[in-house]
C-alpha cells in the first residue's frame, strides 16, 4: 500500500470515527443494556435479578395485544390521512405556487417553532367539550352519542395526523420538485391526458418521496404516546402509553423493555413488508 492510500484509509476512518463513536455509545450499548434488563426478573422494590426469562416477550404480546394492534392501527391511519392530505399540498407547492413557494415551505414547518407537546395542549383546548368546535360538529351531527370529542379515537388519530404531517409534506415536495418537467410535457405530446401524464410519470417519479414520508410518519406515530394521553383516554391508549406506564408508573422494567423490542422488531418488519410491496427497484429507477 502506498504512503498517499495509506492517508486516504486513515482520513476515511477519522471522519467515520466520531459517527461510529456516537452509535455505539447511545444506541448499541443502550440497546444491549435494555435486552439484559428484559431477560431479568423481580421488582423495584427488592431489585431485579438475571434469570434469562425470554417468556417475557410472549407473555407481554399476549397481555398487550390490544395495544399493540391499537397502535398499529392508529398509525395506518393518521398515515394514510397525511398522505392524502400532503400530496395535493405539496404537488401545488412544487408545481403551481411559484413566488409564494418559499412562504408555504415556512408555514409547513412553522409548527416546529412549538413544541408538540404545546400543539397538543392547544388541541385539547380546542377540542373541549364546550368548545366552539365541537358545538359547531354537534350542529352538523358530526358528534357521536356521547357529545365529545376529546376522549375519543377521532381525537388520537387527528392529533397524530396533525403533529406528523409537516414530515409527509417535505419528502413529497423534495421529490416532486425534482421532477423533470419536460417529461410530463412529452407525455402530454403523446396524447396523454392529465390524468393518465399524472399515473404515469408524476406519481412514479414520486414514489421516494411517498416512501420517506410514509415511514417519517408511521414510524414515531407507531411508538407516540403524548395524543393519546392529552387528547384519549385509557381506552385509546397506545403501546407507547403502556411503555411509558410500565417504567416510569409501575416501574416493571422487563415488561417495559421487552415490549420496546417488540415494538422495534414490528417497524423493522413493516419497514422490510413494506420495501418489498413498493419495490426497492422502482424506487432506485425513480430516483436515477
Amino acid at each position: 500500500m502506498s504512503p498517499l492510500e495509506r492517508r486516504r484509509r486513515v482520513l476515511a476512518y477519522t471522519l467515520l470515527g466520531p459517527g461510529v463513536a456516537f452509535l455505539l455509545i447511545f444506541f448499541a450499548i443502550p440497546l444491549v443494556n435494555q435486552l439484559w434488563v428484559s431477560l431479568q426478573t423481580g421488582n423495584a422494590d427488592d431489585g431485579f435479578t438475571q434469570t434469562w426469562n425470554w417468556s417475557v416477550y410472549p407473555d407481554s404480546i399476549s397481555h398487550f395485544s390490544e395495544q399493540l394492534w391499537r397502535s398499529l392501527f392508529y398509525a395506518g391511519i393518521a398515515t394514510v390521512l397525511c398522505l392524502i392530505i400532503a400530496f395535493p399540498l405539496a404537488y401545488f407547492m412544487a408545481f403551481k405556487a411559484g413566488r409564494w413557494k418559499n412562504f408555504m415551505l415556512l408555514l409547513v414547518i412553522l409548527p416546529f417553532f412549538t413544541s408538540s407537546l404545546v400543539r397538543t395542549v392547544a388541541w385539547q383546548t380546542i377540542l373541549t367539550d364546550d368548545g366552539w368546535v365541537v358545538g359547531v360538529m354537534d350542529d352538523l351531527g358530526l358528534v357521536g352519542d356521547s357529545g365529545r370529542i376529546l376522549a375519543t379515537r377521532t381525537a388520537v388519530i387527528a392529533g397524530i395526523t396533525y403533529n406528523f404531517l409537516p414530515f409527509m409534506v417535505l419528502p413529497l415536495y423534495v421529490a416532486l420538485e425534482k421532477v423533470d418537467r419536460r417529461l410530463i410535457e412529452a407525455a402530454t405530446d403523446l396524447y396523454a391526458n392529465r390524468i393518465t401524464a399524472f399515473r404515469k410519470v408524476t406519481l412514479p417519479l414520486a414514489l421516494p418521496g411517498v416512501f420517506s414520508g410514509t415511514l417519517l410518519v408511521f414510524i414515531p406515530a407507531l411508538g407516540d404516546f403524548i395524543n393519546a394521553e392529552l387528547l384519549g383516554s385509557p381506552q385509546q391508549y397506545m403501546i407507547g402509553n403502556v411503555i411509558q406506564s410500565q417504567y416510569l408508573i409501575v416501574r416493571n422494567y422487563p415488561v417495559a423493555a421487552a415490549l420496546s423490542f417488540v415494538l422495534m422488531a414490528a417497524i423493522l418488519i413493516g419497514i422490510f413488508l413494506y420495501a418489498r410491496a413498493l419495490g426497492t427497484k422502482s424506487l432506485r429507477e425513480s430516483v436515477t
